[in-house]
């Protein structure tokens, strides 16, 4: 028990005990036998006085009373003194797993309530398979009384069998060989009922909102097919609160449905041997159907788009005819103008240019961009942006110019599905749902590729400064003739004497 402050933990504060089990009289051998030696006998004594708070035939809380009943039953002083005793020996139960401390604030009275959640003793098995605790225990007691302990919890010693267990075969009957359940009428009061009565589903404070998003057992058991081989795990789930969360996580994670759930849960190799769900896989496999799934959906919402508006252009003449209006034509401001391309240099100004951006359909650009048909893959990624993404129709078009002015200057060799997507994404994310948003989103674009580009170099030209050594610069002769001015005779004269007493120099030396 974590306390920092003791004036939050008195007599005078509130408590309750909760338990979902009772005692047997082989969890009493093994209070007395093994844990006592661990914790000591007050430890020992403190459980089994939060164990009787409620009837041994009752599990759930137990009222609400104030600490000073802990204090005089343990015959403690309700002082600082008392307090750091009854905190350490709480201490001790916790490290050995037989109780967990909660507090609760409560800010309208600005106090604490405690909450202490016993759990029950380990089984002989369970606890000499803990490695820390048979540890602990040797420490206290010796090997060879551990030893002696655990052999006379055994009434056969290992070894001793009076048959191999290679010839062991179950011929146990299952349940729905013997029974047979009405599963064809749905008990919700029942159901209701039993959720509203378990006191689990109290402790676990979840809201009403995340009840309504998660499944039940009933949900899952009435869908689920008999013959399965997976139906005996699934049945467990009932009773195995932590699966059925990890069942439900995924659920709200992948947003599946309940044919979904008893689809995956009726997979192979979804349980391990134990019975025990194995998340990885199920997640794998709840991520494929999620993606299919999605996939699906779109290919339906852009099915329905298509047939939304060939509806609205077969009406479009009457509704024109009718209104007498033309079509309203946004104008662009000239600090929001992009670039011609050089394909349309000769067909159109910069105003006209910009204009046809603003204001004409993705798939009029896109035939301007190519002499005859358009490509069925290009015409299907913007059709996914339009109706899938929702991007509005000024903004596709500068897309489409961003993508076409890449191409031209060299930077993406062709235009894929990823690549396109990606920069759709970025855009929703950045709430890019207008022309002028569009333009000023691709003018940054341009800023961050230029600013990699000049650090890519500068990294290169750096890299092969540190790799290799710089050569020395060696003087090259200059042509006299060419920088400066041309040679007199009499400096023509001097210089043919200076060579000729060199000369005559060199010979003396010679000989």
């Amino acid at each position: 028990m974590r306390m920092k402050n003791l004036h939050h933990y008195t007599e005078h504060h509130r408590y309750c005990v909760y338990r979902e089990f009772g005692l047997s009289a082989l969890d009493d051998r093994m209070l007395t036998g093994a844990y006592q030696p661990m914790v000591g006998a007050f430890a020992v004594g403190l459980y089994r006085l939060l164990f009787q708070h409620l009837p041994g035939e009752q599990v759930g809380y137990s009222p609400l009373e104030q600490q000073r009943r802990l204090f005089m039953t343990l015959g403690l002083e309700p002082s600082e003194k008392g307090r750091k005793y009854l905190v350490e020996q709480a201490s001790k139960l916790e490290a050995v797993g037989l109780l967990q401390t909660s507090r609760l604030y409560i800010p309208e009275n600005d106090d604490y309530i405690y909450e202490y959640e016993l759990q029950p003793p380990l089984s002989p098995v369970e606890f000499f398979r803990t490695q820390h605790l048979t540890l602990l225990l040797r420490d206290k007691i010796g090997k060879f009384a551990v030893l002696s302990l655990r052999s006379g919890f055994s009434a056969i010693e290992s070894g001793d069998a009076p048959y191999p267990a290679a010839n062991k075969e179950n011929i146990s009957v299952p349940f729905y060989d013997i029974f047979e359940l009405n599963t064809h009428v749905i008990d919700y009061e029942l159901e209701q009922a039993l959720s509203e009565v378990s006191t689990s589903a109290q402790r676990s404070g979840i809201s009403g909102a995340a009840e309504e998003n998660s499944l039940n057992y009933a949900d899952i058991i009435l869908r689920f097919p008999r013959e399965s081989v997976n139906r005996r795990h699934v049945e467990q789930l009932r009773f195995d609160h932590e699966q059925l969360g990890i069942v439900n996580y995924v659920v709200n994670k992948f947003n599946l449905s309940v044919q979904d759930v008893c689809r995956l849960l009726d997979e192979d190799d979804i349980f391990n041997p134990q019975g025990q769900l194995v998340l990885d896989d199920l997640q794998h496999k709840a991520s494929l159907q999620f993606r299919q799934t999605k996939k699906r959906h779109e290919q339906q919402t852009v099915q329905a788009a298509k047939v939304v508006a060939l509806r609205q252009h077969m009406e479009e003449p009457e509704h024109k005819e009718d209104s007498g209006e033309p079509p309203v034509e946004h104008v662009v401001q000239m600090e929001y103008y992009v670039e011609v391309p050089p394909q349309f240099s000769t067909k159109c100004d910069i105003h006209q240019y910009n204009m046809m951006l603003r204001n004409e359909p993705y798939t009029r650009l896109l035939q301007t961009f190519f002499p005859g048909a358009v490509p069925d893959n290009l015409v299907d990624i913007f059709e996914k942006i339009d109706l899938s993404y929702k991007l509005p129709g000024e903004v596709i078009n500068v897309l489409i110019h961003y993508l076409m002015a890449l191409l031209v200057s060299g930077g993406e060799q062709r235009i894929n599905r990823n690549f396109v997507e990606a920069i759709a994404s970025n855009m929703l994310l950045k709430q890019v749902n207008s022309y002028e948003k569009a333009v000023q989103y691709i003018r940054d674009q341009a800023k961050v590729k230029g600013k990699q580009a000049a650090g890519a170099a500068g990294t290169r030209s750096r890299t092969y400064g540190k790799g290799t050594k710089a050569k020395p610069e060696i003087p090259i002769v200059q042509d006299i003739g060419a920088d400066g001015d041309a040679v007199s005779e009499e400096e023509f004269e001097e210089m043919m004497r200076f060579a000729q007493q060199m000369q005559a120099s060199k010979q003396k030396g010679t000989s």
